[in-house]
Parts: C-alpha cells; sequence; structure tokens
C-alpha cells in the first residue's frame, strides 16, 4: 500500500527541529510550525494540508468514488466526519499523528476510524490511529496511534503512556474494562474491505493483524505512535526581538524543554511497564493552544 503524496507534505511546511533517539529503539521527533513575523505561521500550514484531510478521515475506497464524482462532494464528505469543532478537543492531535506518521514515519494507514462514526457527534473509543511499518529488516510493526494536547507536556507524555497502559491492558484507571488491542485488531479485520482494492492487499494486512508464524515469513510486534502538542508562550519575545534573534529564541527554548523530558519518558516506559514496545514521539508547540486549536480546525474544516 502506498503513501498519499498529500501525506509527504507535512514535512515540507514544517521544520524539524530535533531527532531524540532514546533505549530500546524509541525516537521522539520535534517539529514547529513556519515563523514569520515573530509568530507561528498557522495558516500557511492549514492550506498546505487541507488535502490531507480526506485522506485521514475516508477510506480508500470512499474516497476513489467521490473523487470520481467531483472534488466538492470529497471535501464535503471528509468534513462531516468530524465532531463539532467547538466541543471537539481531540480529532485535530489524531489528524496530525496520521499525517506525521504517513508523510515523515511513512507507515501508511490501515483503517480510516472517523467513516466508522455514525454521526459528526460520535465518538471513536480506542487507538486515535491503525498503521503499519516495513522495517529495514523486513519484519513489521503494527502502529496504534495515541494522542494529547496539553499546555504542560509532561502532562501530554504522561497522560500518552497512562493511556497507551490502560490500551493494551484494555482496562481503565479504575479497574473497568475498556477496548483494546484485541478490539482494535477485530475492528480493522473486519472492515479491511473499506481499505483494499485486491485480495492480495487483503490478504497481506491480514498477515500483519493477526499475525501467524507458520505461515508468514515475517515477525509483528505491536508498536505506538504518539503525538504531543503542548503550550510555549514567547510573547514578550516576540515584541521586542528581531525577526531572526527571535526565532534562535524559540529554537533554542524549544530544544531545552525537549532534552528534559527524555529521563521523564524513561520513567513512565518504567512505571506503566511498556517495555518492549517502539514509540514513535511527535511533538509540535503551539502558542495559546487551546485558542489555537480551535482556529486550526475551524480553517481545516470550513
Amino acid at each position: 500500500m502506498d503513501i498519499n503524496d498529500n501525506s509527504l507534505i507535512i514535512t515540507k511546511v514544517m521544520r524539524q527541529l530535533l531527532t531524540l533517539e532514546f533505549p530500546v529503539d524509541n525516537t521522539m521527533q520535534v517539529f514547529i510550525f513556519p515563523i514569520n513575523a515573530n509568530q507561528f505561521d498557522y495558516s500557511t500550514t492549514v492550506d498546505e494540508l487541507l488535502n490531507s484531510v480526506a485522506d485521514f478521515a475516508l477510506s480508500r475506497k470512499t474516497k476513489e468514488y467521490l473523487a470520481k464524482t467531483g472534488g466538492m462532494k470529497l471535501s464535503k464528505e471528509a468534513r462531516t466526519k468530524f465532531k463539532d469543532w467547538k466541543q471537539n478537543t481531540g480529532e485535530l492531535g489524531e489528524f496530525l499523528l496520521f499525517c506525521f506518521l504517513e508523510g515523515h514515519l511513512r507507515a501508511p494507514k490501515i483503517l480510516s476510524k472517523l467513516e466508522l462514526k455514525t454521526s459528526s457527534e460520535m465518538y471513536v473509543h480506542g487507538a486515535d490511529g491503525l498503521h503499519y511499518l516495513k522495517l529495514p529488516n523486513d519484519n513489521y510493526q503494527l502502529i496504534f496511534g495515541e494522542s494529547k494536547l496539553h499546555k504542560p507536556i509532561t502532562k501530554g507524555l504522561r497522560e500518552a503512556f497512562k493511556s497507551i497502559s490502560e490500551f493494551k491492558n484494555s482496562v481503565n484507571s479504575k479497574g473497568e474494562e475498556k477496548s483494546g488491542i484485541s478490539f482494535e485488531r477485530s475492528l480493522m479485520s473486519s472492515n479491511l474491505d473499506r481499505e483494499t482494492f485486491s485480495e492480495e492487499e487483503k490478504a497481506f494486512l491480514s498477515s500483519i493483524i493477526y499475525p501467524s508464524r507458520g505461515e508468514n515469513s515475517f515477525n509483528v510486534d505491536d508498536a505506538f505512535g504518539i503525538f504531543i502538542g503542548y503550550e510555549v508562550d514567547f510573547e514578550n519575545e516576540r515584541k521586542c526581538l528581531k525577526n531572526d534573534d527571535f526565532r534562535e529564541h524559540v529554537e533554542t527554548s524549544i530544544k531545552e524543554t525537549i532534552e528534559k523530558q527524555k529521563g521523564n519518558i524513561a520513567n513512565y516506559i518504567d512505571e506503566f511497564d511498556l517495555h518492549g514496545h517502539t514509540f514513535y514521539i511527535y511533538v509540535l508547540p503551539f502558542s495559546k493552544l487551546d485558542d489555537t486549536r480551535k482556529i486550526i480546525l475551524k480553517e481545516l474544516l470550513s
């Protein structure tokens, strides 16, 4: 299955600021929005990512069918799959996670969960994304997504690892059962017809979702993709620094903040007993997170 060209745009419109690697085989990629006149340029980013909304929200078959009937129908159908942007706090993170997993990691989407919603007010539980990745050794990873947007980055990271632990164990913090990995595998398997165009594709994805060591020539491990949006405040610097000085200050400050999180991540993996899984973490700072989230969603869906 190929990566859509639209997915690659996020690596061109956003600047990759930092890559951190930490044991075992985990990475954190830090991106920032383009900066224009001492402010994050959200509008340019939104304009470039508009075409990815349909790729995120719709299945491959639905997208192909609607594309034949006209671009307006395709765009309208994609927007209806989002909850009301004023109420929803999660789907922006899920959308950006999709863009990074496909566009940067090159991990194709397996299933569009938003298309399973029966109305724009229905919330889809479980993983925030379902992808797979072929590794250099010809083995595969089944990647489950988790996205969090919180003002403090430490809260976002901890909540993400906590959610992953509950998801892995199919139980919430109160000890109550919740949908987990087994449910997501079943969901993917029962909806493959939405995403595949041949029996060969369907058989291939089935072998990743439910790997059989005796039949496959490859191994499959569960991994996790994480998107963290957090808030930064550079209002004072915005008003008094030259453009180049402002960019340098922003980048230096963000790098210092991120470097401090390596120990926290190791602690969270320990605390929630998540050793053995690979984590692909994507971090993106926002100014005025709550207001900006609403503005971006509104522009994406207008």
